[in-house]
Order: C-alpha cells, then sequence, then structure tokens
C-alpha cells in the first residue's frame, strides 16, 4: 500500500468515525449537562477520552467481536448474538435513558404557588464517564467492523479513531453548550438518542433501518428549530 493510499485510507476512516460518533457527541452532551457546571468540560473530555480507548481496545480484540457474531440461540426461527444482544441492550437503555431525560426537562417545573425545593439532580463524575464508556462499546460495534472492512492496517485505523476523537473533543464544548442552553434543541437531541434507540434494537432483531435516514429527520428537525430560535431573537430584539 503506497503512501498515498494510506493518507486517503486515514482520512476515510477518519470521517466516518467522526459521522458515526454523532450519537455519541449528542449522549455526552446531555449526560455532561447534568454534572455541576465546573464538572462539565472534564466530563466531555473525560468521556471522548474513554471511548476513545475502548474503541482502540475494540479493534485490537477482533478476533472476539467476530466471536460476537456468531448465533447463539434462536427464538422462533430468529437467531441472536451477543452482538444482537449487546444492540437490543443498548438500545433500551437508551430509549430509558432518554425517557427518563425528557420526563425530566418536561415534569419539572413548579406548580405556580408551589416553592421550588430542589429540581436540579446533578450525578457523580464517575458515574456519566462509565455510563459513556458503556454505551459506547454498543455504538462502536457497527463502525469498528466497518473500519475493518475498508483497511486492515491497525496502524492506521488507530490513528482515525485518535483524530476522529480529537475532532469531536474540540467540536463537543460548543455543542454541549448550545444543546443545555436551548430547552428545545435538548428536547430534539433527546428525541435523536430515542431513535437510535430503536435504531439499535431493530438492528439486534436483524431489521436494518438506514441511519440516514433518522440523521436526515433530525437535521430537517433542527434547522427548523434554528429557524424558530432565529426568529423569536428577533422577536425579542425589536
Amino acid at each position: 500500500m503506497s503512501g498515498l493510499e494510506v493518507f486517503i485510507s486515514w482520512l476515510t476512516l477518519t470521517a466516518l468515525e467522526i459521522v458515526l460518533g454523532v450519537d455519541n457527541i449528542v449522549f455526552i452532551a446531555v449526560l455532561s449537562g447534568k454534572l455541576p457546571k465546573e464538572q462539565q468540560g472534564k466530563g466531555r473530555t473525560l468521556g471522548l477520552a474513554m471511548a476513545m480507548v475502548t474503541r482502540i481496545a475494540l479493534l485490537l480484540s477482533m478476533s472476539w467481536i467476530m466471536k460476537l457474531t456468531m448465533p447463539l440461540f434462536s427464538v422462533f426461527s430468529q437467531s441472536f448474538s451477543g452482538k444482537d444482544l449487546l444492540l437490543i441492550a443498548g438500545g433500551l437503555f437508551l430509549l430509558a435513558k432518554s425517557t427518563m431525560e425528557i420526563h425530566g426537562q418536561t415534569e419539572n417545573e413548579t406548580p405556580a404557588g408551589h416553592h421550588e425545593v430542589s429540581s436540579i439532580r446533578t450525578v457523580s463524575l464517575v458515574g456519566v464517564i462509565v455510563q459513556i464508556a458503556m454505551i459506547d462499546i454498543v455504538f462502536s460495534l457497527d463502525s469498528v467492523i466497518t473500519a475493518v472492512g475498508l483497511s486492515n492496517k491497525i496502524p492506521v485505523m488507530v490513528a482515525a479513531i485518535v483524530a476522529a476523537m480529537a475532532v469531536m473533543m474540540i467540536l463537543s464544548g460548543s455543542i454541549s453548550r448550545f444543546i443545555n442552553q436551548h430547552p428545545t434543541i435538548k428536547i430534539l437531541a433527546l428525541s435523536f438518542l430515542l431513535l437510535i434507540g430503536v435504531m439499535l434494537i431493530a438492528d439486534g432483531f436483524s431489521l436494518h433501518i438506514p441511519k440516514g435516514y433518522v440523521y436526515f429527520a433530525m437535521a430537517f428537525s433542527s434547522l427548523v428549530e434554528m429557524l424558530n430560535i432565529r426568529v423569536r431573537s428577533k422577536a425579542g430584539s425589536g
């Protein structure tokens, strides 16, 4: 493989990791927003660093990953592998987590005439990092398997993961602040995670839903909300 081919392979894998890491950034933004303000930056950085370590570890254990694709048992002619079980478990976790977060966003308003006791519930830094590491394993399975299909050079794949995570670390702060400053955008982000959870469960049952459909729907919804925010800001300044 020539130097140019190696570079193109690295560039392709880096772009792939960034695109497939969008859902991870949204999840990290939502979780880090639950931390005390002074710990949010550290939570995002450590979370993405942990995600990078788990992805590289998965990459270096491809023999184990390939074993996950072997059927373990069948139910009503539907076979399930270790990968399928991980996808279903991760999808259920995202559905439960997103539902709880949406409930917290929409139901924690203080009724009129009542004093607010404590509507802000913080979580521990370690708890956030553990949750990020757990869900990143699920998010990473397909991207790691795809990366191996695109390149059989482990150093190139590791370099692509490191470069993609560096880009996401740079962007995550701005994305997290924007999501947490706009409640409607945060609800859209949580809805995005709900859809990703449904997709993971569907994949676990061998029903593949192209991510492009979900990404397009969420991008369109986000564009509409951006226009709403712009209109409201103009109305407020006027």
